[in-house]
């Protein structure tokens, strides 16, 4: 079996391959690209494994002119430019001492030893530089199959690494089959192992969260994840029971998947401080809650909101309240965002000035709200 596509075949790819071949080490493709391209899916990163050491890595590139970047020296990895692109190129590795949030590492010589220190199996395929794949640990039928399976002992690999438990529901949203459901081992682990998620990074939580809602289905790896005490340790409190009409409702809508309007339909305690998230992300998702919670109608979400966000609003009501969307409230959306308030505070004053003003304005723009946007400057003045 062989992979393809553009990114494989790339000159300026297949010029760092060049450079390592050509002085007589391996080169091959590993991980998301491989698996990706098998899946038919969009190939982001281009992670290269190999048996160079990193410094000679760095030697060969100045010697073919290409740039290379030590962007994670102590780890193997020597992020190689060309053609405008990263290639993060590693030297093959193998975990001698871990800690459950990083690992002491020493590099190895072989492409089996390389894999057996990977996550998951679908993870540890491998392609050569003409794109004929290099399945070491099985890890193709798991593909095939869709099913997230841990690399042999599913409780040592996630004592190496917590941050694997959310991996592996975040992997199984985006490429397990969700009607045959998550490993069964991989979900013993995660759960005989929840207590390890407290060490983690907020940080490094907040990202594997915000990825995981991203997918086009969540909902059945989050319920999982509740299943199994995952869910209340990340995010305490929380719920996942409207996520899947959620999910539904943006569906029918042709609503793109949202991570931080998922993330709102989760509720739990103090989301934007266990997943770090950025003011913005905070300020977007105490903005949701509280317009889904205050039943404000769909045209006035709309003039207050723009029509994206008002949708957003509302679908977040409807799953919360596990109600259907209602066409209306589309047209209602559309005429609020398109409404502009007519009178402006220069047309008030002199005669109101300071909180008088406000407080006039504020009146005569609920008055022109409840008219459905139809009075005039006239009208209100």
């Amino acid at each position: 079996m062989k992979v393809s596509g553009a990114w494989i075949e790339d000159k300026a790819t297949q010029a760092v391959c060049a450079m390592l071949t050509e002085a007589g080490y391996q080169a091959l493709f590993v991980g998301g690209c491989v698996r990706n391209a098998l899946l038919e899916m969009p190939v982001g990163d281009i992670d290269i494994a190999t048996d160079a050491r990193p410094e000679m890595v760095m030697e060969l590139a100045h010697a073919v002119g290409l740039k290379p970047v030590p962007t994670g020296l102590e780890h193997g990895t020597i992020t190689v430019v060309s053609g405008h692109i990263g290639h993060e190129v590693t030297t093959f590795r193998e975990d001698v001492q871990t800690f459950g949030r990083h690992a002491v590492v020493a590099f190895a010589s072989d492409l089996r030893t390389d894999a057996r220190r990977r996550d998951f199996t679908m993870n540890a395929l491998y392609a050569q530089t003409d794109g004929a794949v290099v399945d070491p640990l099985g890890g193709l039928a798991d593909l095939r199959a869709r099913r997230v399976r841990f690399i042999e002992d599913a409780d040592q690999r996630i004592r190496e690494d917590y941050l694997r438990i959310l991996r592996f529901f975040r992997f199984h949203a985006w490429y397990g089959d969700p009607e045959g459901g998550l490993d069964a081992e991989g979900l013993a682990a995660c759960a005989g192992n929840v207590e390890g998620i407290v060490g983690l990074s907020r940080e490094r939580v907040g990202a594997e969260m915000r990825k995981l809602l991203a997918a086009p289905d969540p909902a059945p790896s989050v319920a999982a994840m509740q299943a199994t005490g995952v869910l209340a340790a990340v995010l305490p409190g929380s719920d996942a029971r409207a996520l899947p009409l959620l999910v539904h409702l943006e569906s029918e809508t042709n609503t793109a998947p949202d991570a931080i309007l998922r993330l709102a339909a989760l509720r739990g305690e103090a989301a934007a401080e266990r997943l770090r998230l950025s003011r913005a992300e905070a300020r977007r998702l105490d903005s949701l809650r509280g317009a889904a919670a205050d039943m404000m109608h769909a045209a006035e979400l709309g003039y207050r909101h723009g029509f994206a966000e008002g949708r957003a609003i509302l679908l977040l009501r409807a799953a919360l309240l596990e109600n259907t969307w209602q066409a209306r409230d589309a047209e209602d959306l559309a005429k609020g965002a398109k409404a502009r308030f007519p009178v402006a505070a220069a047309d008030l004053m002199p005669e109101y000035t300071g909180p008088a003003l406000g407080e006039r304005l504020h009146a005569l723009e609920r008055r022109w709200i409840e008219s459905g946007f139809a009075l005039t400057r006239d009208d209100l003045l």
